[in-house]
């Protein structure tokens, strides 16, 4: 299936102060008791998950993942996913596929032909290469009511200055704020 539009959004929630793990990976932070009342209802996220063609991420992504959907299911549904890594690791999922090579190429010769909406989810050195290499098109972060303090932050050493530009801002009522850049080519 050949696609007119093709795009790549780098999506990460993160902390206020920038940070995506907390040192020892556990994602309690991610609940919020916040309430802003100007804020909207927050969207359905069935019907957004739907346009969504293909997940990309890095091995400790996947296996973060892995982990968590032993107590919250798999949280990329059937959905096509690719998983960045040079190791050899089990696969439960028959939607999940294992990349070792160039990530340009995985682009060109894997994701262009065949999807339309491909959505980078993790981690920080991979959403890196992607802004170093200028691969994305967008970047949409959803900012949690906290402060981390410590952990891996999301744009560390990138390397370079890249320029956005605000498609969207949506507050929500439980105090998360979603920021949607596209990035300026």
């Amino acid at each position: 299936m050949s696609t007119d539009t093709f795009k790549i959004t780098i999506h990460m929630v993160s902390s206020l102060d920038g940070i995506i793990a907390k040192k020892d990976n556990s994602v309690s932070w991610f609940e919020t008791t916040d309430h802003f009342e100007k804020g909207a209802d927050e969207p359905n996220a069935e019907a957004f998950l739907k346009t969504i063609d293909c997940y990309v991420m890095g091995v400790r992504t996947y296996e973060h993942a892995l982990e968590l959907s032993k107590s919250y299911g798999w949280a990329y549904g059937e959905i096509p996913t690719i998983v960045l890594t040079h190791r050899i690791l089990p696969n439960t999922r028959s939607n999940i596929q294992f990349y070792a090579g160039e990530v340009t190429r995985l682009i060109n010769e894997e994701l262009k032909p065949r999807y339309k909406n491909v959505w980078v989810v993790g981690g920080a050195m991979l959403a890196k290469e992607f802004i170093r290499l200028k691969l994305a098109d967008e970047i949409r972060i959803t900012i949690l009511p906290i402060i981390l303090g410590e952990g891996l932050p999301f744009f560390d050493r990138v390397g370079l200055e890249q320029a956005l530009h605000l498609k969207d801002v949506s507050a929500y009522k439980n105090g998360m704020v979603e920021l949607h850049y596209e990035v300026r080519k």
